[in-house]
């Protein structure tokens, strides 16, 4: 790795530049010290492992952060936001007429949602990685691994099918936490999956649906289930995607969560 602070204003990570100003706050309020290795890179966002300062008590943290407006798009967004605004303002219309301001708006309001999310998962018990603050342009999240390599994503472990039939119960628990928070992922997957000395840990929830007031909410819950259902088929699990995913809708209707 080059030296982090190589160029004035400009952090170098292999092939990766990072602004310096864009993650300022981080080193400034004294959470982070240095930025080590890119994790996992997405359409939407790329992942670090950065190195918690020696005030803090863990070692290492997760510092997320979203591509600039010209490079990234959430794919099909309106599904994911429907409901999320509850009034018309400025900014929603901007936004669904993609100027320039509303660009903007929605990049920060991805952003938010997905750190205030997180919180509330957490604190109910979620196999979620903590929140640690949010940044202008990216959050700093709590580190699932052991610094020396981050946890492996769940698509990339073969598992025997009495392990995979705890995991997938483990799962179908923390969807239902999340169900009871009023949080549909919406994008679910073993690629989202981190899997962190025996227990899953669901990841990248930008574009989580309010099952309260989104009329997608049911589809991307049943959307979900099946891509878990898909995984564990091939390590040797079957089960019933549609009925689980109504059995839970149920629940949450009758408030049985």
């Amino acid at each position: 790795m080059t030296d982090a602070f190589s160029i004035p204003g400009v952090l170098t990570l292999t092939d990766d530049i990072i602004p310096y100003e864009e993650i300022a706050s981080f080193y400034d309020e004294g959470f982070i010290t240095e930025v080590l290795f890119p994790i996992k890179s997405g359409k939407e966002a790329t992942v670090y492992c950065a190195k918690a300062h020696s005030d803090r008590p863990e070692k290492y943290y997760a510092l997320k952060l979203y591509r600039p407006l010209a490079h990234r798009a959430f794919r099909n967004d309106a599904i994911y936001q429907e409901g999320r605004f509850g009034r018309e303002t400025r900014e929603v219309r901007a936004m669904r007429t993609k100027t320039r301001k509303g660009r903007m708006f929605q990049f920060g309001s991805w952003l938010a949602h997905e750190y205030a999310t997180l919180q509330i998962l957490h604190e109910s018990g979620a196999g979620v990685p903590r929140p640690v603050a949010a940044g202008a342009r990216g959050l700093l999240l709590e580190f699932i691994g052991d610094g020396n390599a981050p946890a492996p994503m769940l698509a990339a472990i073969r598992l025997d099918p009495q392990k995979a039939s705890q995991l997938l119960e483990r799962l179908l628990t923390n969807i239902a936490i999340l169900l009871s928070c009023n949080v549909v992922h919406g994008d679910l997957s073993a690629y989202n999956v981190l899997y962190w000395r025996g227990r899953p840990v669901i990841i990248d929830l930008p574009q989580a649906a309010d099952a309260r007031v989104n009329p997608n909410a049911r589809m991307l819950l049943t959307r979900d289930v099946a891509n878990l259902c898909r995984y564990f088929a091939k390590q040797g699990v079957r089960r019933d995607s549609c009925a689980i995913a109504d059995e839970l809708w149920a629940r949450h209707m009758n408030a049985r969560l």
